[in-house]
């Protein structure tokens, strides 16, 4: 026997990892691409059909963002078992409370439910019971969320998402929009299961449901109280008479926006009124040289657009806008450290404390705990630091069951430790 054979033999390589399938490409609805709904009888064979179907019914939507004023909905979309899939022009059929009355027991599954509720229930037609696939994707710690995706990563198939920001107020809608339009509720309810067993296998479904309730009774959004201050480098106005006027032109703007029925940016860009606002044109002539008050349209708004400047420079010093409207948030964190030592050092050990539950449930930080009532608490809490007292803030702010149940004792530990640190 020679030497060579007493070596020890290598050990053979590891076989790689198999290859994952491709996804199948999602190519067509498999009853094809159905006719748009946009009359009462119309909507009354679908009423029938969706009534007589069984099982969750998918709902998605489409708005015209960029397009037109405001966020309504101009194609609804609904599929479920035994009723095939319904595409709806709500325009035309604006109201689908009956519709909504013979669901009014089932689940509805949408993806990002917060984005299309609002528009859904501008057409009375709004959830008892929902599912939202993308904010159960995030719990269950997904790492990509968005409907393609999560179709991709769990059923395998390859959704092309090429039309979501086009002008879906378009009539009539191509065919190529409505089969993408019908493709995004094909899979949905597949897409409901996957997420609801992985949900229920990491114990985490009551969360969901818990977050999926909060969602869909979440009241409407306050009006802002100076929308006006949102315009896009406004911050670079700084003088009261110069602000007044970013405010004149906006409001000109939201009121030929809202006449027309376009989006305000589309009828007069922001950095218009800014650049307007800086110079201060002491004519229609001047005004139309400023960059974004040419072309035929807006160089006819220039003369309304010039008579709402005018008047904002002669406003009376006490109705310009000197500062924005007095806030109950805390300032920003840079500053804390400056503004109160006592508070950043609370934000110091709260933060790192929330993260840490988070990484350890594979849960996004935002979804464990709203950063926004993470700071409020460290800004100013409660005078007594105990972990009931601590829980019962978070349950005033909004914070779920569940959130609570896994932050309060940990939070109200980091702010005693906070607390005698400081002593």
């Amino acid at each position: 026997m020679t030497d060579r054979a007493l070596e020890p033999t290598a050990a053979p390589a590891p076989s790689p990892e198999p290859a994952a399938p491709e996804p199948l490409p999602l190519l067509s609805p498999r009853e094809g691409v159905p006719d748009v709904v946009g009359t009462a009888a119309g909507l009354a064979d679908v009423v029938a059909r969706f009534k007589a179907g069984r099982g969750a019914v998918a709902v998605d939507a489409e708005r015209a963002s960029g397009f037109r004023y405001g966020q309504r909905a101009y194609l609804v979309q609904l599929r479920r078992e035994g009723a095939g899939t319904a595409l709806i022009d709500p325009v035309a059929c604006p109201d689908l409370s009956e519709l909504g009355e013979v669901l009014s027991g089932t689940e509805w599954v949408l993806h990002a439910a917060s984005q299309d509720l609002p528009c859904l229930r501008e057409l009375n037609f709004t959830p008892q019971n929902l599912f939202d696939t993308e904010l159960g994707g995030r719990l269950a710690g997904y790492p990509r969320v968005g409907l393609g995706p999560m179709i991709e990563d769990l059923l395998g198939y390859h959704l092309e998402k090429g039309h979501s920001a086009d002008d879906w107020s378009t009539r009539p809608l191509p065919e190529s929009w409505l089969k993408y339009a019908a493709l995004d509720v094909e899979l949905l309810v597949d897409l409901r299961e996957a997420v609801h067993d992985e949900l229920e296998s990491q114990g985490k479904l009551e969360w969901a449901l818990q977050e999926f309730e909060a969602v869909r009774t979440a009241p409407p959004a306050e009006p802002r109280a100076e929308p006006w201050r949102r315009t896009s480098g406004v911050h670079r106005v700084r003088k009261a008479r110069n602000l007044a006027v970013v405010r004149a032109l906006w409001e000109r703007r939201d009121e030929l926006a809202r006449r027309r029925d376009m989006a305000p940016g589309r009828v007069l860009p922001d950095a218009a009124i800014v650049e307007a606002a800086a110079r201060l044109p002491r004519t229609v002539h001047e005004l139309r040289a400023v960059p974004g008050f040419s072309g035929r349209t807006r160089s006819a708004d220039a003369v309304g657009y010039f008579a709402a400047l005018e008047a904002a420079l002669a406003l009376p010093d006490r109705d310009l806008p000197h500062h924005p409207p007095r806030s109950d948030a805390p300032p920003p964190a840079k500053s804390w450290e400056r503004a109160d030592p006592a508070a950043a050092a609370r934000l110091a050990v709260a933060r790192p404390a929330v993260t840490a539950i988070a990484d350890e449930h594979h849960v996004p930080t935002e979804n464990l705990l709203l950063p926004d009532l993470v700071r409020r608490l460290c800004w100013a809490p409660p005078a007594e630091l105990d972990d009931d007292t601590i829980a019962h803030y978070l349950s005033t702010g909004g914070a779920r069951p569940w959130q609570v149940g896994l932050t309060a004792h940990v939070l109200g530990a980091a702010l005693r430790r906070a607390a005698a640190h400081a002593v």
